[in-house]
């Protein structure tokens, strides 16, 4: 489930980005990529849909989030975690 949820954020980030997957690195945050503040909230939605979580992302405070989107690697994580939580 690792994998897919990496390669799955991947594809929304890439989407967003209008980017290539392979074209992404890990530690390129969302404003290296183009991502804008839309995109960002266009991403999260994406992502909410694709695993069915809710994201604990405030896009008017994204500094008071506790999601990280500091770099694609712990956007990454971060679904990762809140997958895991909703299986446990």
């Amino acid at each position: 489930m690792t994998q897919n949820v990496q390669d799955t954020v991947l594809q929304i980030i890439a989407d967003q980005a209008l980017m290539d997957v392979s074209d992404i690195k890990m530690d390129n945050t969302l404003e290296d990529l183009g991502v804008d503040s839309m995109g960002l909230v266009e991403a999260i939605f994406a992502i909410e849909e694709a695993f069915d979580i809710q994201v604990p992302f405030n896009a008017n405070e994204p500094e008071d989030s506790d999601f990280d989107i500091s770099s694609v690697a712990s956007i990454i994580e971060a679904v990762q975690g809140l997958v895991a939580e909703q299986t446990a």
